[in-house]
């Protein structure tokens, strides 16, 4: 199944009395890497579990081109890529075993190769056989940016990809996502990393209270975020 893009229309999404998201209404298109910031708490993981489909909204739709989740099925799902708080990768196997698990859940052709690639790019093959349970956090969450895109996702959905990241591992990963959405992915990323993210970002929107604004992705990002959560 494939999509160029994805539509949030007045998605709202409460939990209990609690209001999450408020009427959120955002296009995302292929080739475009959306920056999604915010407070803590804002409801910017709540959306993107949403995107995911592992959240229904309360009210509102989403679709993926012209399909919801519900027409998408497992096609859908198996087009999407998710990197959140909870990195979904098992301590106890080894980097090779997560990825190649991963890979062949996907349906990946190649999948010895593809994790062994991986973990190239990840920079992790020296630790190829080692328990994922003896990695620091920067090296689990390395491992988890690849497992989120094993399978060459159609929509990449990051939850704070560059926790953990040391410089150079921050490079290596603004340059993966650079070369996925010039592939013409569609990605949506939550950082507070405003620096790593600037420079990659097609657009940005601030969600706070539960509503989204959009702010100017260039020219100074934090300034742009610190002028919006002013008037918010």
């Amino acid at each position: 199944m494939d999509f160029d893009t994805l539509t949030f229309t007045d998605v709202t999404r409460n939990f209990g009395r609690r209001r999450a998201l408020n009427r959120v209404s955002l296009t995302c298109r292929a080739g475009e890497l959306v920056a999604l910031i915010g407070p803590n708490g804002a409801g910017k993981s709540t959306l993107l579990a949403i995107a995911a489909t592992l959240l229904k909204p309360s009210a509102g739709r989403v679709l993926y081109g012209k399909h919801s989740a519900a027409d998408g099925g497992a096609a859908l799902r198996a087009r999407i890529g998710l990197l959140a708080h909870d990195l979904f990768i098992y301590p106890e196997l080894s980097a090779f075993e997560n990825l190649l698990f991963f890979a062949e859940l996907h349906g990946v052709a190649q999948p010895r190769r593809a994790a062994e690639d991986a973990l190239t790019r990840a920079n992790l093959a020296t630790r190829r056989d080692d328990p994922v349970a003896s990695f620091s956090r920067g090296m689990r969450q390395r491992l988890a940016i690849e497992r989120a895109v094993v399978h060459s996702p159609r929509l990449l959905l990051l939850d704070e990809p560059f926790t953990g990241l040391d410089d150079d591992a921050v490079r290596v990963t603004s340059e993966r996502l650079r070369s996925f959405r010039d592939q013409g992915a569609i990605l949506l990323v939550t950082t507070h990393d405003l620096e790593a993210i600037e420079p990659l970002a097609n657009r940005a929107v601030v969600l706070a209270s539960g509503r989204l604004t959009p702010i100017a992705a260039s020219g100074g990002l934090r300034e742009s975020y610190r002028r919006a959560m002013s008037a918010s």
